[in-house]
């Protein structure tokens, strides 16, 4: 059986699809046993991808801009969709029912500063008649230390993916006042990618094979089935948050059996960018995307 090597950039239930994949004995059935690591700053995706050390990632099509902004040619390009929503929720430290996009202003606020939900947010933001520049941000570091931070009192409000801000409302220290997957709409937030090169290989066609069949199962699977199966890579979270989490994106039509990353959501991901200021034109969707 040939080993296939996947990374990601972040792990959590956002990324249900390719857990599934990997766990739900997917691969197995097309002769595939999966090597499943996480990215560090030491040991990014790019690196390995080029050095044939993993064979497809986790990521985003934005993470491409950075070079596509140079003017470079990129040859780890996005082949599938994994979610079409931002998958980041808002959670107040005290109640709040009648929540406003315009509260977080003037507010100490814990914001995730990878640069695509940091985007995301601004034009969330944007979108509902709020200014982004007038919160008071605070930067705690990677995923850990935010979540860390605001259980120990910082900030009146945090910026989490699932299921970080469900695990925080059912320990009691916060409720959750907005989706950005929900402000926003459709958007080519999470991907696949891998090097054009070995997306002409018979690995690769045996992999999309596992992972569409897998994507199919997720989005007609209860949520209890599916945490049964992934909760091993999720194992600090309770299982009944686990179940809430995958309910909420299911909810937010974050998964769709076309595994394809369409023209709408990629224009919609560009809107995002540009307002941000990250790039500075509409780069073609060829240019970093090859559909399956």
């Amino acid at each position: 059986m040939a080993i296939i090597n996947i990374m990601a950039l972040r792990h959590s239930a956002f990324y249900a699809p390719l857990l599934m994949t990997i766990k739900g004995g997917y691969l197995i059935k097309q002769g595939l046993e999966p090597v499943y690591t996480v990215a560090t700053p030491d040991n990014p995706i790019d690196k390995n991808l080029h050095a044939g050390t993993a064979h497809l990632s986790q990521s985003a099509p934005a993470v491409s801009f950075a070079a596509l902004e140079k003017g470079e040619e990129v040859d780890i390009v996005h082949f599938a969709a994994i979610n079409n929503r931002d998958g980041f929720y808002l959670t107040a430290r005290k109640p709040n029912e009648n929540f406003k996009w315009s509260d977080l202003e003037g507010q100490e606020v814990l914001v995730d500063h990878l640069f695509q939900p940091y985007a995301t947010l601004r034009y969330a933001m944007f979108l509902n008649g709020a200014d982004f520049d007038k919160i008071k941000i605070i930067d705690a570091g990677n995923v850990q230390q935010m979540d860390q931070a605001f259980r120990a009192g910082r900030g009146s409000f945090v910026h989490q993916q699932g299921p970080a801000p469900q695990q925080l409302e059912n320990d009691g220290l916060g409720q959750m006042v907005a989706s950005i997957g929900e402000a926003i709409g459709p958007v080519a937030f999470s991907s696949l990618c891998a090097t054009r090169t070995w997306l002409k290989t018979d690995m690769a066609k045996a992999f999309l094979r596992a992972y569409q069949q897998a994507m199919l199962d997720i989005i007609e699977m209860p949520a209890d089935k599916i945490a049964t199966i992934i909760h091993d890579f999720l194992p600090d979270i309770d299982k009944d948050v686990l179940v809430t989490t995958l309910d909420a994106y299911k909810k937010l039509d974050t998964w769709k059996a076309d595994i394809t990353i369409n023209s709408n959501s990629y224009d919609n991901l560009l809107k995002v960018f540009l307002h941000s200021g990250y790039i500075t034109k509409a780069h073609a969707m060829e240019c970093c995307i090859v559909n399956p």
